[in-house]
């Protein structure tokens, strides 16, 4: 009991000397540190932030059912990643907008021109032609890890730059786009995405682009997700050299669907869904390669479908005119049906 009453008296001296964890001294410096560093982010990076102004025309009835066509506004964020005015923001911010402007930092106003529109990756390239303009630099997502600090810059409204900051939750998240398909590598964090701010850059410590800012589920406790910009880099030389992203086609319509355990294990298959087809388009690649309703696709080029997002991501701009095979399933038999994918029709 003595040596549990010294031990116990010792922690107890040791307990009432001032260390660093409680020193408020030092909190203070470490809090300082971090708005330092956030302050610092913020004046290398919100010059090249922008607020983005589109006019769109929408079809509107009327109560005699009468349709009239209608001007309706909205408002983004984007910034500019090159000195010679390209400017990179989300897809649904710009889509199908009839006119764009874009107001500068410092508060000089430019309509801009609509490069290229990717609504799959929900990502769009716009350009102004005005001097002196600072870009931001873009970073390697690649790297990213959990738990690092991440800051969301965006200029919504045409107010003054607003800025929230977090960590990324997680990283390799999947997001469905307005289009459908579904993006990957997705990074999640819980820097808060306020209104406008929609394709603003996410940036890290060192003030580098490691994101565009796309969307928030706020049912979720306000968890926001961002495009990495590693695929930005990818679709940004397609969205400037042909305004669009290329990609490969065949014309069906589709739904997941589960195969029984013994139809996998006699075909020897390595997946225990596949795609139905419930329609093909006419003189879609589909039809011309003879597919069917109710043909099961399972494979494509020896690599196993197990659903419409495998199949997306196999149909790439490679793929556009190049003879592919098929593996499907119809009624009891395997079969290898030979198809050209043409290019995916423009939305």
């Amino acid at each position: 009991m003595k040596n549990l009453q010294l031990v116990s008296n010792d922690f107890e001296n040791e307990g009432m000397q001032t260390s660093p964890a409680t020193n408020p001294i030092a909190d203070e410096q470490l809090l300082d540190a971090y708005s330092q560093a956030v302050i610092s982010v913020v004046e290398k990076v919100s010059p090249a932030v922008v607020n983005i102004d589109v006019h769109r025309q929408v079809q509107s009835r009327r109560r005699n059912n009468q349709t009239f066509m209608q001007e309706v506004r909205g408002n983004g964020s984007g910034f500019v990643f090159t000195q010679d005015g390209y400017i990179l923001t989300n897809s649904h911010v710009v889509h199908d907008a009839t006119k764009i402007e874009v107001t500068l930092a410092d508060g000089r106003n430019f309509t801009a021109e609509l490069i290229g529109d990717d609504p799959d990756t929900d990502l769009a390239v716009i350009r102004i032609d005005a001097p002196n303009l600072v870009a931001a630099k873009l970073g390697d997502s690649q790297s990213l890890r959990a738990g690092q600090l991440a800051i969301a810059i965006g200029n919504p409204y045409g107010f003054q730059t607003t800025v929230t900051t977090g960590v990324i939750s997680a990283l390799g998240r999947s997001f469905r786009s307005r289009s459908g398909r579904l993006i990957d590598n997705i990074i999640q964090t819980d820097a808060a995405l306020n209104p406008g701010n929609s394709g603003g850059p996410l940036v890290t410590s060192h003030g580098e682009v490691i994101g565009v800012n796309t969307a928030v589920i706020m049912s979720a406790q306000g968890i926001c997700f961002a495009v990495p910009i590693n695929t930005a880099k990818m679709i940004i030389g397609s969205l400037i050299r042909d305004g669009k992203v290329r990609r490969g086609y065949i014309g069906i319509g589709g739904q997941n669907v589960p195969l029984p355990r013994r139809v996998v294990l006699f075909h020897e298959l390595s997946r225990f869904s596949g795609v139905l087809v419930i329609s093909t388009e006419e003189n879609s690649p589909a039809q011309k390669a003879g597919l069917q309703e109710g043909d099961v696709i399972v494979g494509i080029n020896q690599q196993p479908i197990a659903n419409i997002d495998d199949l997306h991501k196999l149909l790439t701009h490679d793929q556009v005119g190049v003879r592919s095979q098929l593996i499907i399933l119809r009624h009891s038999q395997k079969l290898l049906v030979d198809i050209v994918p043409e290019e995916s029709p423009t939305k």
